[in-house]
Order: C-alpha cells, then structure tokens, then sequence
C-alpha cells in the first residue's frame, strides 16, 4: 500500500476519533451543573453529578491523548508534502 493513501486514511480515522470523544464529552457535560444545593433532599442531584464528573474525569486523558496523536499526524502530513515540494524543485 502506498505512503500517501495510507497516510491520509489514518489521519481521517484520528479526527473521527476526536470529534467523537468532542461529541460525547458536549454531550454529557451539558448535564453537569454549575451550581448544587448540598441539601439532603437533594442526595440523587449529587450522585448524577458525581457519575458525571467520574465520566469526564475518566474520559479527558483518553481526548488529551486523541488530540496529541492527531496533531502528529497532521504535522507529518504537512512535514510530508513540504519534503515532497523542496524534492520536486530539485
């Protein structure tokens, strides 16, 4: 399989990943709140947000590290076809 398809097949596949992870990070935290009223009545309220803050905590290295392999994938993109002009004008 040539480089270039290659290439570009898994740069694609890392921003699906990553806007997924994006999507479903909106997603649950336009649940969260900003605000909780610590009362007794309101013991569910803080368990949901609790679950919900797990869920974000858990998920943010995994999107940190999304983000930082997509951004190496593009700069060998850009490093690739930067090589790709300088041997062409040779």
């Amino acid at each position: 399989m040539p480089v270039v398809p290659a290439m570009w097949v898994v740069w694609c596949v890392l921003v699906v990943v990553v806007a997924a992870l994006k999507i479903y990070m909106v997603k649950l935290g336009r649940d969260e709140d900003d605000q909780l009223f610590l009362d007794d009545s309101f013991e569910q309220e803080k368990v949901t947000q609790a679950a919900i803050t797990t869920k974000l905590n858990r998920i943010e290295p995994i999107e940190r590290i999304a983000i930082w392999v997509l951004a190496a994938a593009t700069l060998f993109v850009i490093v690739y076809y930067v090589l790709d002009m300088i041997r062409q004008f040779r």
